[in-house]
C-alpha cells in the first residue's frame, strides 16, 4: 500500500517494504545537522523581525562597538545663546585702539616652509570670521621667520601679526630624559603602528603644546587663544565674538571634534594620572568633573583596556578655542609637571589631545566645556559640518571622508551620554541651552 501524504508507512504496509524505507533513511547526524540548521534560520527570522532600533557592526573593535547614532549636525543648527558681541559700526575695527575686543590671539605653531597650507588656513578664517573681528594673528616657531613668511602673512589679514620664537628651554628634550629608553621605546612603538614614534620633533611638539606654550613670555597678557593649524578648512561664516562668547558664558575650552586615540601612544598617560590624584591630588578634582566620560569602557572595551583604565576620547586639539588662565591654573600646572616628570611626552606618544582633554575633564567644570557646533572646520580626514545656511564647501553631517571604518573614531556620542548636547532642549529643537542635556 502507498504511504500517506506525510510519507510514514501505512499500518498495514508490509514489512519488506518497510524494511527497505528504513535502509533509504537519512542517517542520524545529517538529520541532526539538519535540525540544527532550522534552528538557526528560525533564530535569525525572530531576530530580524524583532526590527531593532539600533544597529550594531560587529568586528571593528573586537568587542562591543557603540550603537550607530543619526550625526546631531543634521539638525537645523543656529546660534550660541545671547548675549553674543556682534560688530556694529567700528567697533572691532583694526585700528580702533578702544575696540570690544578682549586679550585674545589666534595662535598657530608653524615653520617657514608652511607657509602655504597656512596661508590657506588663514584665507578660510579671514573670510569666515577675522575679516569682522580683527583678532591678532601670533605664530610661533622654533627657529625665526623669514621675511617672506613675515611678509605673505601679514598680507593675508589686516590684523595685527605677531611673530614669536619658542625659547630654547621650552623646547629641547628635558635633562631627566634618557635618550636611549626613549630611541628603544620608539622603536617598541613602531612595532605597533605608532606614526611619528621616531620623529624626535613631534614628542617636542606634543609636549610643548600639552603645558609650555601658554609660558610664552609674550602671551602672558594674553587670556583666550584660538588654535589654527596649516592646512586646515573652515566653511561657516561666524557673524559673533566667539572670545567674548567664551568670557560671557564662562567657558573654558571649546572643541569641533572628538576622537578616540590610539591605546599604544598612551597606555600609562591614565595610570599616571591615578597615580597623581592617588598622591594627595584628589581635592583638585573639579565638583562637576567629566571623570564618566575619560573612562567609558562600554563604547570601545579594546580601547579602555589596552589603555589601562582611558577610554582614550579626546578633543581634536588642532582646534580648540581655550582660556590660558585654565592652563595656568594650580590644579592643571601640577598635572603636567607630574606627567612631564613621568616621561610619557618622549617614552611614549602622549599628545597634547589627550592630555588637555583630561586635565579638562577632571579638572574644570564640565559645563564650561563648549561644543562649537556652527563652525564648520575640516581637519583631514575629518569634519564638523553643521546644517546651517551660513555654511558652504561641506557636507552636512559627514563626519569624515575617509574610508567608512573612521566613523567608528568618533567620541561625540559618548560626551552627549555623560555630559549631554548643549544644542538639543526639551522640546526637541536644534537651538542651544545652558549647561547641557542629555540626550
Amino acid at each position: 500500500m502507498a504511504p500517506n501524504e506525510k510519507g510514514f508507512p501505512l499500518l498495514n504496509e508490509p514489512a519488506q517494504d518497510l524494511r527497505h524505507r528504513r535502509k533509504m533513511a537519512m542517517p542520524k547526524p545529517i538529520r541532526l545537522l539538519a535540525a540544527a540548521c532550522m534552528a538557526l534560520f528560525f533564530f535569525l527570522v525572530i531576530q530580524i523581525m524583532r526590527s531593532p532600533s539600533s544597529v550594531k557592526v560587529p568586528g571593528l573593535d573586537d568587542g562591543k562597538v557603540a550603537d550607530m547614532l543619526r550625526d546631531p549636525n543634521l539638525d537645523e543648527t543656529g546660534e550660541p545663546p545671547e548675549p553674543l558681541r556682534r560688530v556694529t559700526g567700528h567697533n572691532y575695527a583694526p585700528d580702533n585702539p578702544d575696540s570690544d575686543r578682549i586679550n585674545a590671539t589666534l595662535l598657530s605653531l608653524v615653520r617657514n616652509k608652511e607657509l602655504l597650507p597656512l596661508v590657506q588656513s588663514m584665507q578660510d578664517l579671514e573670510r569666515t570670521w577675522n575679516h569682522k573681528f580683527n583678532y591678532p594673528w601670533t605664530f610661533i616657531n622654533d627657529e625665526p621667520f623669514t621675511e617672506e613668511f613675515k611678509r605673505v602673512t601679514q598680507l593675508n589679514t589686516n590684523a595685527e601679526c605677531r611673530y614669536l620664537i619658542i625659547p630654547k628651554d621650552h623646547w629641547e628634550v628635558p635633562s631627566w630624559i634618557n635618550e636611549d629608553l626613549m630611541h628603544e621605546s620608539a622603536n617598541i612603538l613602531e612595532e605597533h603602528d605608532v606614526q611619528y614614534a621616531h620623529m624626535k620633533s613631534y614628542h617636542q611638539m606634543c609636549r610643548w603644546n600639552s603645558g609650555l606654550f601658554y609660558k610664552h613670555p609674550e602671551l602672558q597678557e594674553i587670556q583666550y587663544y584660538w588654535r589654527v593649524e596649516p592646512n586646515v578648512h573652515f566653511f561657516c561664516d561666524v557673524d559673533y565674538d566667539v572670545f567674548r562668547y567664551m568670557q560671557d558664558h564662562n567657558k573654558t575650552y571649546g572643541f569641533t571634534v572628538s576622537l578616540y586615540d590610539s591605546p599604544w601612544t598612551v597606555r600609562t598617560l591614565w595610570p599616571e594620572t591615578m597615580k597623581f590624584l592617588a598622591s594627595g591630588n584628589s581635592h583638585l578634582l573639579a565638583q562637576n568633573n567629566a571623570m564618566d566620560w575619560l573612562i567609558d569602557k562600554e563604547r570601545r572595551p579594546n580601547h579602555n583596556h589596552d589603555a589601562n583604565g582611558y577610554s582614550t576620547c579626546h578633543f581634536w586639539s588642532n582646534f580648540e578655542i581655550a582660556d590660558m588662565n585654565f592652563w595656568r591654573s594650580p590644579a592643571y600646572e601640577a598635572y603636567f609637571e607630574h606627567l612631564d616628570r613621568a616621561g610619557g611626552f618622549f617614552y611614549e606618544r602622549w599628545g597634547d589631545a589627550p592630555v588637555h582633554s583630561i586635565g579638562v575633564g577632571l579638572f574644570a567644570d564640565k559645563n564650561s566645556v563648549h561644543w562649537f557646533k556652527d563652525i564648520g572646520y575640516q581637519h583631514i580626514p575629518f569634519f564638523n559640518c553643521p546644517n546651517s545656511p551660513k555654511c558652504n564647501g561641506c557636507v552636512t553631517g559627514r563626519f569624515t571622508d575617509g574610508e567608512a571604518w573612521l566613523n567608528k573614531e568618533d567620541c561625540r556620542p559618548n560626551w552627549f551620554k555623560y555630559v549631554g548636547n548643549e544644542w538639543v532642549e526639551s522640546d526637541g529643537s536644534s537651538e542651544p541651552v545652558e549647561g547641557g542635556m542629555e540626550v
